[in-house]
């Protein structure tokens, strides 16, 4: 999972861009939630521990398949 799949999973979740530093998006979720995504482009996957860190600040089950979106 690339970090535009994640950005659009987040976007669809009511999860708003509060700011961008460097190559890292900080998103603010409708629950006070605060999630970093690594955005480096070219469509590379992000590695499998940074992506399960990402799933916990979002509050969204692991492995991704298990669950869609709240």
């Amino acid at each position: 999972m690339n970090s535009r799949e994640i950005i659009r999973r987040l976007e669809k979740c009511d999860f708003a861009l509060l700011r961008v530093n460097g190559s890292h998006h900080v998103f603010g979720g409708p629950h006070g939630q605060r999630v970093v995504v690594p955005h480096h482009g070219k469509g590379r996957d992000i590695p499998t521990g940074t992506l399960r860190n990402i799933f916990r600040q979002a509050g969204w089950a692991w492995p991704p398949e298990t669950e869609e979106p709240r």
